[in-house]
């Protein structure tokens, strides 16, 4: 189910944005695209991306998203934390 962020009703019209597909990429960054979805009296009129990345290094305190949040936790270790570091020089 995906997480609702907002939804505004402007007669006919309903605006929601959904977190719709989160990817961990080869290097644990997080990628994570949101749609925005504009609905004309229930059918699908027009449709938007927008995706933001969360790299190892992120707090996890800067993750605006609980769920992404969570899966940060999950596989941000201390290990893979040093291995982006040294990916990006930064070791």
């Amino acid at each position: 189910m995906p997480d609702y962020i907002g939804v505004q009703h402007k007669m006919a019209l309903s605006d929601i944005i959904v977190i719709d597909k989160i990817e961990i990429l080869e290097d644990e960054t997080i990628q994570v695209r949101r749609a925005r979805r504009i609905f004309d009296g229930g059918e699908l009129v027009a449709e938007r991306y927008h995706r933001t990345i969360f790299v190892p290094t992120t707090p996890l305190n800067d993750i605006p998203f609980p769920r992404v949040r969570a899966i940060a936790n999950l596989i941000w270790t201390p290990q893979v934390i040093q291995a982006y570091r040294d990916k990006i020089g930064a070791g």
